[in-house]
């Protein structure tokens, strides 16, 4: 065992001190830990994870304050159970630059010390035939990928690991998903020289909160297809279960791509159905008599999702109608999968009036209540005009008022008697001229109502 710190000449009397609190420390978290194990209670378990887990935070904040190299000295001086224990602590964020400080037995035990590092469960998951079902397999290790007979193999965020089993087992490189927004509208279908098929389709993904459309890239090789993509899209669950569920639904990679092209088809018309539902509700909202601006406002922000959520729709039919002429183009499918896609072209085309109205009616929502808007504007324009023009006479008096006092006007009469006399005059003058538009503005809207209903004109008789 190495020397203790405080024993070497070198060291400081703050180096020392680090030492002696790690080693009292420890050294009281083993006599917690015995005490806990001589002790009859309930919740022993329980009570042991707690008194561990306050120590190692108490420790593990002492040592984030050290310097690498102090943290380097105190390993060295710690008994081995001991260092390995500080060593956990301080390895996941700082473990490079406290090796460097270590000697050289130490770097080579620390360096081959396993830890552990948190590693994101496997997302690959193959699908063979099985009884005419898709039949799903995760995969967990190369061993058990090579086990499998595939014909569609579905990747989220594969890691370097699962491209590499791909490479190795399939003789296949995977695109990267990061590469597939950056590619021209030209290069996301091709077909290599080995006769591998690249298409990459953009899907719907419809939330509460937010909606966007994800990139997936697909690979048809061997018979085999290859989907890769950086999370999960409902199209892909309900691709799954239906194949699961029914016999004879897929047989090859083909159908299973034909099949995920319908489905996101029929998942783009069930978001224009809530479109639909949702402008309904708008549409109530917007023809009621009265709209305020607060209303308004939040009328044009559902207006706005909305006009938003179908035109990503709209992209994401003509993306898919692009991936499947190129498919037929190439003379890739079968006569079946060549009826199959023909129909999923024709609901890709129902779907395009139903976005063309749906622009329409959204541009419609728009005006009206930018009108509404509008009229609020107005009417308040309109109360200021009036007090404008209440308030005109009264400036004038006060104006004429406020001359002299001394003029003509007011000669000859106490200023109390004179600023009162023309403060009562303002007040009458505002108050006939207030009345006055009063009686304006009635007369009008009596006028109107009688153009529109002329059997109403005249006066009505109390009987």
């Amino acid at each position: 065992m190495t020397a203790p710190l405080s024993d070497t000449p070198e060291t400081s009397e703050e180096e020392s001190q680090h030492l002696r609190f790690v080693q009292e420390l420890l050294s009281r978290q083993r006599r917690v830990e015995n005490l806990v194990h001589r002790q009859d209670m309930p919740r022993h378990q329980l009570v042991e994870n707690l008194v561990h887990k306050q120590h190692l935070s108490e420790l593990k904040n002492r040592l984030d304050q050290l310097p690498p190299d102090q943290v380097a000295r105190i390993l060295e001086a710690l008994p081995q159970d001991d260092s390995l224990l500080v060593w956990e602590l301080v390895a996941a964020e700082r473990g490079e630059e406290i090796i460097d400080e270590l000697s050289d037995a130490l770097r080579e035990t620390f360096s081959v010390t396993p830890q552990p590092s948190p590693r994101k469960p496997i997302m690959l998951n193959a699908f063979e035939l099985h009884n005419g079902r898709l039949r799903q397999i995760p995969v967990g290790s190369r061993e058990e990928l090579a086990a499998t007979k595939p014909i569609w193999v579905d990747m989220i965020a594969p890691s370097t690991e699962e491209r590499r089993w791909i490479a190795e087992i399939f003789d296949l490189k995977l695109p990267d998903t990061d590469d597939l927004s950056d590619l021209e509208e030209s290069a996301r279908f091709y077909i290599e020289e080995a006769g591998e098929v690249h298409l990459h389709s953009d899907f719907l993904l419809d939330k509460e909160d937010e909606s966007r459309n994800v990139a997936v890239a697909f690979v048809l090789h061997r018979n085999i297809l290859f989907s890769v993509r950086d999370e999960e899209l409902p199209v892909f669950r309900l691709q799954r279960l239906r194949a699961r569920i029914q016999p004879g639904y897929v047989s090859e990679g083909k159908d299973v791509l034909l099949d995920l092209y319908g489905a996101d088809v029929e998942y783009s018309a069930d978001a224009l159905e809530d479109i639909y539902a949702e402008l309904e509700s708008v549409g109530r909202q917007v023809l009621s008599p009265h709209v305020s601006d607060d209303e308004a406002a939040e009328i044009l922000s559902e207006i706005a999702k909305g006009e938003d959520l179908n035109g990503r729709i709209r992209r994401n039919v003509l993306d898919t109608r692009r991936a499947l002429s190129f498919l037929m183009r190439g003379r890739l499918l079968s006569p079946d999968q060549h009826d199959d896609a023909r129909q999923i072209l024709r609901d890709i085309e129902s779907l395009d009036g139903h976005t063309s109205f749906l622009f329409g009616k959204i541009n419609f929502l728009m005006d009206a209540t930018v009108g509404f808007i509008n009229i609020n504007q107005n009417k308040r324009v309109s109360k200021l005009t009036t007090i404008g023009v209440v308030f005109t006479p009264i400036n004038i008096i006060a104006g004429i008022g406020g001359m002299s006092e001394f003029s003509m006007m007011t000669q000859g009469l106490p200023w109390p008697v004179a600023y009162g006399a023309f403060t009562v005059a303002m007040l009458i003058f505002g108050f006939t001229t207030y009345h006055a538009l009063r009686y304006f503005e009635q007369r009008k809207a009596r006028q109107l109502l009688a153009a529109r209903h002329p059997g109403n004109a005249g006066p009505q008789v109390r009987r």
